[in-house]
């Protein structure tokens, strides 16, 4: 079997060349018929199967001179064809060698230099991807931090700016003699919003809530305005903030202030905490002597002539006209006199300019306190004085739910609204207008008024005030002075 040749293998970088190569050159056999050709060597004897360009196995063996057969024995993983070989370095070994192909590759794990960028690439993108929202995360985050540390910062600022100690008095007390008299700094009245506790609901009606509320231990009522009416919050704050505005009888104005995101807001009006509440609620449940008539009367008087004077100066006070005045507007204060309340109607008179400033607002006053010439249409809404005097109308009202629960020889009315008996429980305009404009009829007056000399005089004077004709009824000044009289002869302690 011995024989001279060499032995190449077709498309690979192989050269076999031996003294006793017993297969002829480029020769291709079958499996079975490897086994056949035998070699000896002083080098390797090898087998190798090799997949053709059609796809089919052929298999070959052969041997190597002993240079640089360890290098030729390690096939190629660049190779682009299929194949296994196998060496021995005995004589004839290569007849127990059995190669066989590799499996074919699956997938995008075949190790080919093509699947192997795709993965590559695909562990980068992920790679990059979690790198990218990890960014901004984490940017967010540093945002939502740096505005946390900004308000706690702002907490603690507000918590240094009003020192430890003051009350609402004494910074009341302190803007009015320092300050332009109107109100306290917008500073300070945004830090005591902030740090109010609310404690209970204590009121509503249709513009929102009333609560009680505390700051620092202080009780204050903080009024919560429904988001439909931020015209009525807006207009009532202007007019608390009026310069010269603060009066012991107009309700305390503490602070403003809106709370709120993108998706809700609040609109907080905070004053003074009055926990008799209303002269509504005062005087259903309570009974008057002449006294304590004529301290409410004569109180609720100085503020409505505070509110409709014009004060002149630099820093002068104008004109105003509350336009819903009632009985569940006028608050009582712990020495039993009144303050008003509830401005967000308001009507301000600039005498420079000779304009009436007329609130943006759909609200309209209470029909049942609605002077004639509000109820039939027939005001000069151009005009200040108008107003000034259907103020003094619903004052006349206010004087007569008062007169009602003053106890006369043992003898006291139940607490009633006006025009309780001739209009339903919630009129409409026709029904007020009906009444008032076209009958002229006025609240009902016991006969044991006239036996009274305190009610007789306050008759005379509430007759005064809901006069038809606006021109015939007392102004605010009048009806203070006249009242002042009466508390003097009474000997009433204001």
């Amino acid at each position: 079997m011995s024989s001279k040749g060499s032995f190449h293998q077709r498309g690979s970088y192989f050269d076999c060349i031996s003294e006793r190569c017993t297969l002829p050159r480029d020769t291709y056999v079958s499996y079975l018929e490897l086994f056949t050709y035998l070699h000896e060597t002083n080098g390797h004897c090898f087998a190798i199967v090799e997949e053709d360009e059609h796809g089919e196995p052929m298999l070959a063996s052969g041997c190597m001179k002993y240079e640089g057969s360890d290098f030729q024995c390690k096939d190629s993983p660049k190779a682009q064809l299929r194949r296994t070989i196998e060496c021995c370095r005995t004589d004839f070994c290569n007849r127990d060698l059995q190669p066989t192909l590799p499996p074919l590759g699956n997938g995008l794990f075949d190790g080919s230099v093509r699947w192997m960028a795709v993965l590559i690439s695909m562990a980068v993108c992920i790679i990059v991807t979690i790198i990218l929202f990890s960014c901004f995360c984490y940017k967010h985050y540093c945002r939502w931090a740096a505005k946390r540390r900004c308000y706690n910062r702002d907490l603690e600022q507000d918590e240094a700016f009003i020192p430890a100690g003051e009350s609402l008095k004494d910074l009341i007390d302190q803007s009015q003699s320092s300050g332009s008299g109107s109100g306290l700094p917008l500073l300070v009245q945004r830090t005591i919003a902030k740090q109010i506790q609310m404690m209970r609901q204590v009121g509503k009606g249709r513009y929102g809530e009333v609560w009680m509320g505390k700051w620092r231990g202080e009780k204050v009522a903080v009024k919560v305005f429904f988001t439909t009416e931020e015209a009525s919050w807006f207009r009532e704050t202007e007019i608390y903030q009026t310069v010269l505005m603060r009066h012991e009888n107009i309700l305390g104005f503490i602070a403003a202030d809106i709370k709120g995101t993108g998706s809700w807001t609040q609109l907080y009006l905070i004053t003074d905490y009055h926990e008799n509440g209303s002269l509504y609620d005062f005087l259903k449940c309570a009974t008057l002597d002449n006294r304590a008539l004529l301290k409410l009367a004569y109180s609720a008087a100085c503020g409505l002539c505070h509110l409709h004077t014009e004060i002149y100066g630099t820093q002068g006070k104008p004109a105003i006209a509350h336009r819903d005045l009632k009985s569940k507007n006028i608050l009582i204060k712990k020495n039993g006199s009144c303050c008003i309340a509830d401005l967000g109607l308001a009507v301000k008179f600039n005498s420079d300019t000779n304009e009436v400033d007329v609130p943006l607002n759909t609200r309209v006053g209470t029909k049942r306190y609605m002077a004639p010439e509000v109820l039939d249409e027939s005001l000069n809404k151009n005009h200040f004085q108008p107003y000034i005097m259907a103020d003094i109308y619903s004052f006349g009202l206010i004087i007569w739910e008062m007169a009602r629960r003053c106890v006369t020889g043992g003898i006291v009315e139940e607490y009633q609204l006006p025009y309780y008996d001739m209009v339903p429980n919630d009129p409409s305009y026709e029904d007020m207008r009906e009444v008032v404009c076209v009958k002229r009829l006025r609240p009902v007056v016991s006969n044991r008024w006239n036996s009274d000399e305190c009610l007789r005089a306050v008759l005379k004077l509430m007759s005064e005030c809901w006069a038809h004709n606006p021109a015939s009824r007392l102004t605010a000044l009048r009806i203070k002075k006249t009242l002042a009289k009466m508390v003097e002869s009474q000997d009433v302690k204001i």
